[in-house]
């Protein structure tokens, strides 16, 4: 059953309850990576965990289907090339969630990217020890998308 998320600005990425953030380098220039972050249909190519990506609300938002069922619906709140794409998640079909806001930072290391991703969220205490134990996949989940990246912007 999809529900209603708390509307949540990008100040919410840094005061969220249940922050797990993610870094890595990548050989591809920044430009590069940004514009794979704003090709929305692109991350079910290299994002494992992503099956369908669409645009919504004529580029305003996300339409996200991930293994398992997992559904979002998400508005975008910071689109700033080349230094942070960020989004929020507005309706889900996801147990126990009240809030979510994911951000992407990137930087030059190099002639390549530093890219950090922060998933910020919240809600009731079952949910947030969830996301305790779910740390490691998604540090996994992270190394091999960004991995999957890199190979499709460097081939």
């Amino acid at each position: 059953m999809a529900r209603r998320l708390r509307p949540v600005g990008l100040d919410f990425v840094e005061a969220a309850p249940v922050r797990h953030v993610f870094v890595r380098e990548l050989a591809a220039p920044v430009e590069a990576v940004y514009g794979a972050l704003e090709d929305v249909p692109g991350w079910a190519e290299w994002f494992p965990q992503v099956t369908a990506a669409r645009p919504v609300d004529g580029g305003a938002g996300r339409d996200i289907t991930l293994t398992g069922g997992v559904r979002f619906r998400e508005s975008i709140v910071a689109a700033t090339a080349p230094e942070v794409y960020a989004y929020r998640v507005d309706v889900t079909n996801l147990p126990g969630v009240r809030a979510i806001a994911e951000e992407w930072r990137l930087a030059p290391a190099g002639t390549g990217t530093r890219l950090r991703w922060t998933f910020a969220t919240d809600g009731a205490a079952t949910y947030r020890l969830a996301l305790k134990v779910a740390h490691g996949g998604q540090a996994r989940a992270f190394r091999d998308a960004v991995r999957a990246l890199e190979r499709r912007l460097t081939a």
